[in-house]
């Protein structure tokens, strides 16, 4: 059910072509910087509209900039993704994907669509300054959000918001409060080269696949062991590979996880801990490790300013009833992130859950939003973006 207190904002008209284009996106998902077909929906959709400038950035992605009042003023960005998953769908819904094992499993085809009807809103009721909405290419690999920074793009941004279904809230519900909203993401490759051998005679050789066994369980030292139980972090292996017959010692095992944090010093020591285990583990088992850090997104860390402005935003839109606290930390990763290293800004998770709905998680070939949080998506980021620019005006 739309919250009575947006309706209004979206006419039958608007509210087909938002439902429309949602669920085309939905069917048609592709991957990171492959999402072409995606991109040529959303520029007509932008088009339409008759922005100052629609361009092209970071291969697939777009940035239209929306008049406001006053062409001189602070520049405010909204920012919606577009990839999908390697997943295969396994919802039912009508509008499935049509695409074996591609799926948007984690809502970017409504945070799309909501960027799009964000558009819609601010053409209508411009803000005080013009704002780019941005349809960022390539969320799931942690790479869309730095190549749109390397294009330039948003060099004159002042504030930028974005937002995240979350089934974990009814639709109207609105996290928008400052402090931590999702953890640093990197992730990890561990290789244990051993001494091949056969099976019946293991002295003859040094296992690596003993040894993975063991480190698997000492990596979780560093959670238990080595970090501050009152900051939250997560070790997590997530693929073991090795051998290739019952009979043969592998002469190399490998094993890959991912590093959470919402801290630097945290996501510092995970680092550490992780080479200093690998290494003492390996050689007590008589191999020897090689490991690999890849960084992902730093943390999200809501400013306190920024979240005023999206809170005062809900509250405009949906009243105060709307807000609701995060209640738990979000390990997830974000590439919003890499916006807010350089530009204050405010990420919001969007309540997705029907009256009733069961809590699907996000990156399951089950997951759907409920389709009404594309409105409420819509409505509070146009005025987050109405509200961050009137103040930044003031206090240009």
């Amino acid at each position: 059910m739309l919250p009575d207190a947006i309706a209004h904002l979206f006419p039958d008209g608007t509210r087909d072509a938002l439902v429309a284009l949602r669920r085309d996106l939905h069917e048609h998902p592709e991957l990171s910087f492959a999402e072409r077909r995606t991109s040529a929906q959303l520029h007509a959709a932008l088009a339409s509209l008759e922005p100052r400038s629609l361009d092209r950035v970071a291969e697939t992605g777009l940035v239209a900039r929306i008049r406001g009042r006053d062409p001189d003023a602070p520049l405010v960005a909204v920012r919606g993704d577009i990839d999908a998953l390697p997943i295969q769908e396994a919802t039912g819904l009508p509008y499935a994907s049509r695409t074996p094992n591609v799926m948007h499993a984690c809502g970017h085809d409504v945070h799309a669509s909501w960027a799009v009807g964000a558009a819609q809103l601010l053409a209508a009721a411009p803000a005080h300054g013009d704002v780019l909405v941005v349809l960022q290419p390539a969320e799931e690999t942690g790479r869309g959000a730095a190549a749109v920074l390397e294009s330039g793009a948003l060099d004159d941004v002042r504030a930028i918001f974005g937002g995240h279904v979350d089934r974990r809230f009814a639709v109207g519900q609105v996290v928008a409060e400052a402090g931590p909203l999702a953890a640093a993401a990197d992730t990890f490759e561990i290789e244990l080269m051993g001494r091949g051998g056969h099976g019946a005679r293991p002295q003859e050789g040094a296992d690596p696949i003993v040894a993975a066994a063991g480190l698997v369980s000492a990596l979780q030292t560093i959670i238990s062991r080595r970090i501050d139980p009152a900051r939250a972090a997560v070790v997590t292996v997530g693929s073991l590979h090795a051998g290739s017959a019952p009979n043969v010692i592998p002469d190399s095992a490998v094993l890959q996880g991912t590093l959470r944090a919402v801290d630097t010093d945290t996501r510092q020591a995970l680092h550490e801990e992780l080479k200093r285990i690998s290494a003492n583990t390996a050689a007590a088992y008589g191999v020897s490790a090689r490991v690999s850090i890849d960084l992902g997104p730093p943390p999200i860390v809501n400013p306190p300013e920024q979240a005023a402005w999206a809170r005062t935003a809900t509250v405009l839109t949906l009243g105060q009833q709307a807000l609701t606290p995060l209640g738990t930390l979000n390990m997830g990763g974000e590439d919003f992130a890499y916006y807010m290293e350089r530009i204050p800004g405010c990420f919001l998770r969007i309540g997705a859950r029907e009256d009733g709905g069961e809590l699907i998680p996000a990156h399951s070939a089950r997951f759907y939003p409920a389709e009404e949080s594309l409105f409420v998506g819509a409505a509070v980021l146009a005025e987050t973006a109405r509200v961050a620019s009137k103040a930044l005006a003031a206090g240009a």
